[in-house]
């Protein structure tokens, strides 16, 4: 936590003046102090950098080929198979902590240590939908996170199929008293996904007493898939739920016949007041500048269907394999790595939230923020977001990793859990990999250990430690 100035309680104000105005010209200077980097010559940065080659070989070595081969899958096997799912204020999400901080510091992990957080605490409870007209027909219905239930016996009504919040607007007086469905088709999970964040609100603005909501994904084998959902002030709050593709394309058939369709959802889910959790920390302290870090993280909370190994179990893993690699290499770079494992992101990067809060008074001491949540399938490169000399040195940072044919730096960092650092001005990095079948799997009962790869898993994590290591161990900070 922050320092909140106790030692000067009882002075009066003006002796808090003057320190306090030095401390803030401190981190003024800090933040937009001169980067040797923004004067040198790319020719120069780029000498400085294939130096590097022969480690970036002895990580791959190890993780690809030699005794680290498949330990960061075997490590996420055992943990989702010990723990399971792990949704935002669960039992199992203390004991998804509580395992980590121990094998962490079993590891030989330095610095190993638990940062408080308050995280969101909805329960599902039991939850049933069933068609009874045309004919009857047992929906299988996944509630979306921070859903209010249904009154105990459920409600019955009749359907009304959209395609598209503009459908929903145009028929907004046929909404009254029923229940929403929408069968929007899936574009992209970036546009897709505003039905499930939205969906109940704009349905009750019009109305509804209850949404249902096709699941976000391309491919369905009869499948839902779960999400947080929000909703708006000064809107009633209804019932919410995802149904499959199958199910919606169905009932938008019956709706375009002109058949009744009546549907009775129950569900008995529930928020429940904050709890208390933690963001799960590890490190190797830096040789010459501990106070500068660069961060590695994955979100250690999940959805409660499946096991979440593949979200975000998969980020977690090569996370902690980072370390592990650098460790057994007897490697110690001159800034501070630190794994973080982030608690509460599936509602909406809440502990992270909270951990940018903390340690924002910092911020110039941030080298690199990285996340990998979408997935740890084989590695095509980095989405990276920083300023131009930056995304020069970071180019010749993923050179080293040619080897693995992993060189590719792209545009846009993404992950929830590090975008307030990248807006802040931090350079920030995403793994990107062949993720064309993650939103298969994504929030669903699909997302099992039986999706991941060890090979490519290894291939991740060497990605992970390569960058992580050398940019830790440049002689300057990435510019801003």
């Amino acid at each position: 936590m922050p320092m909140t100035g106790n030692k000067n309680r009882g002075h009066n104000s003006s002796s808090q003046v003057l320190p306090t105005l030095l401390i803030l010209c401190c981190l003024l200077q800090c933040q937009s102090r001169p980067h040797s980097y923004d004067s040198k010559p790319l020719s120069e940065i780029s000498r400085e950098v294939s130096k590097y080659s022969n480690i970036a070989q002895q990580i791959i070595n190890l993780a690809v080929y030699g005794k680290a081969q498949n330990r960061s899958y075997e490590r996420l096997a055992e943990f989702t198979d010990t723990i399971g799912n792990r949704v935002s204020g669960s039992k199992n999400l203390d004991l998804a902590i509580k395992y980590m901080y121990n094998a962490l510091r079993q590891d030989g992990l330095e610095n190993v240590h638990l940062e408080p957080v308050k995280i969101p605490h909805w329960v599902r409870g039991e939850e049933s939908a069933v068609m009874l007209l045309p004919r009857n027909h047992t929906l299988a219905i996944l509630g979306l996170g921070s859903s209010v239930g249904t009154p105990p016996g459920g409600i019955e009504a009749e359907v009304i199929v959209v395609d598209a919040f503009e459908e929903l607007r145009k028929r907004a007086s046929e909404a009254k008293g029923k229940i929403v469905v929408y069968n929007q088709p899936f574009v992209s999970y970036g546009e897709t996904v505003a039905y499930r964040a939205s969906g109940a609100s704009e349905a009750a603005k019009v109305g509804a007493i209850a949404s249902l909501i096709r699941s976000v994904t391309p491919f369905s084998i009869n499948s839902p898939h779960t999400g947080w959902q929000w909703y708006q002030p000064e809107v009633v709050q209804i019932p919410t739920a995802c149904i499959t593709i199958e199910d919606a394309q169905m009932m938008a058939r019956m709706a375009h016949r002109g058949q009744r369709i009546v549907v009775r959802l129950t569900m008995a889910a529930q928020t429940l007041p904050d709890v208390d959790s933690f963001n799960t920390v590890a490190e190797i302290t830096g040789s010459e500048h501990p106070e500068q870090v660069v961060l590695l993280s994955g979100h250690l909370d999940s959805w409660d269907v499946g096991q979440g190994a593949m979200d975000d179990g998969g980020g977690v893993a090569i996370s902690w394999e980072a370390l592990s690699l650098i460790r057994d290499l007897g490697l110690r770079p001159k800034r501070t790595l630190r794994t973080v494992l982030w608690s509460a992101e599936e509602p909406g990067g809440v502990g992270a939230a909270q951990y940018f809060q903390q340690h924002k008074a910092n911020i110039s001491n941030f080298d690199l923020v990285m996340e990998s949540d979408l997935g740890t399938f084989s590695p095509l490169g980095l989405q990276f977001t920083g300023s131009d000399k930056a995304r020069a040195i970071m180019k010749e940072v993923m050179k080293l990793l040619a080897a693995i044919n992993v060189t590719s730096l792209e545009e846009h960092g993404e992950g929830t859990d590090i975008n307030m650092w990248m807006k802040a001005g931090v350079p920030g990095a995403s793994l990107h990999t062949a993720d064309q079948r993650y939103f298969w799997f994504h929030h669903s009962d699909g997302d099992t250990m039986s999706v991941q790869n060890p090979e490519e898993m290894n291939l991740c994590s060497a990605v992970w430690a390569v960058v992580a290591y050398v940019v830790a161990d440049l002689e300057e900070m990435l510019p801003r």
